[in-house]
């Protein structure tokens, strides 16, 4: 870590994790983007941020609820993507990260994040986002959360088998730090101290291929952070997910969750 409880940046550590990324993450439901947007009461002509939009889940989501929605990221590849997936849907692409907000930039009725807070410098980025989010408005941070002992047993599987090729360290490794705070305990310091979680839990059947994508969609699990050990990496996990299903077909019980903060005076 650069100092406690932020995770060193590396703006390019997603670029070969795009096409897995976009394939093999669990989708957001369209119940949870429906509960987040009108809990703002989300509606033109508010604008949206998705920071650190990846391939522009949220971003493409939330874009029909707003005037405009702005998508930014780092990795030029997860833009390029965002823009393919995006087709009629509005979105203003943008090269960056929470390091380059700017009060310019704003206002904002909505900031989406999805799984991407825990890579940021996080104090720093609710003070940026306290010049950028407008009065009424809030910051929605996206997780999943694995339910049941099935999909447990197959995420420790890919989280072992990662640790065993990658060369760089999962961001697992930090979060299990002593100084590592949980976003909440970040957000009861921060302007958007008031929260309220949002959950919708699904359910899915996956394949062996699929959650070798989804390990591939990880930015430990990365080619480029496996490097030329990506066959044995690819072999080690089959062999670990056979082992656990033979059927070859994963149930993945989840509950996709989004968490709103805002500012306590707004409440």
């Amino acid at each position: 870590m650069t100092e406690a409880g932020v995770i060193p940046f590396e703006p390019r550590r997603f670029r070969t994790t795009v096409p897995y990324y976009a394939a093999y993450r669990a989708p957001y439901p369209a119940r949870l983007i429906e509960l987040v947007a009108a809990a703002v009461c989300l509606a033109p002509p508010h604008r949206v941020l998705d920071l650190g939009c990846g391939p522009g889940m949220l971003a493409i989501a939330f874009a029909p609820r707003a005037a405009q929605t702005v998508a930014m990221d780092p990795e030029p590849e997860m833009l390029m993507a965002a823009s393919r997936a995006a087709a009629a849907v509005p979105l203003t692409l943008v090269e960056g990260s929470s390091f380059d907000l700017t009060p310019d930039m704003g206002p904002f009725r909505l900031v989406t994040m999805g799984r991407s807070f825990h890579w940021m410098d996080r104090p720093a980025t609710l003070r940026a986002l306290d010049r950028l989010v407008e009065p009424g408005g809030a910051v929605a941070l996206f997780d999943e959360t694995m339910i049941g002992r099935h999909g447990r047993a197959w995420k420790t599987a890919i989280h072992e088998s990662i640790d065993q090729f990658s060369q760089k360290p999962s961001p697992r490794a930090f979060r299990n730090l002593p100084d590592w705070l949980a976003h909440e305990e970040i957000l009861a310091a921060s302007p958007f101290a008031a929260m309220t979680r949002f959950g919708v839990i699904t359910r899915r059947e996956l394949t062996l291929e699929e959650l070798i994508g989804r390990a591939h969609s990880m930015s430990s699990g990365s080619p480029e952070a496996v490097g030329d050990r990506v066959a044995e990496f690819t072999a080690d996990l089959r062999q670990r997910l056979q082992a656990l299903e033979p059927s070859g077909t994963f149930v993945e019980l989840a509950e996709m969750s989004g968490l709103v903060a805002r500012r306590l005076q707004d409440c």
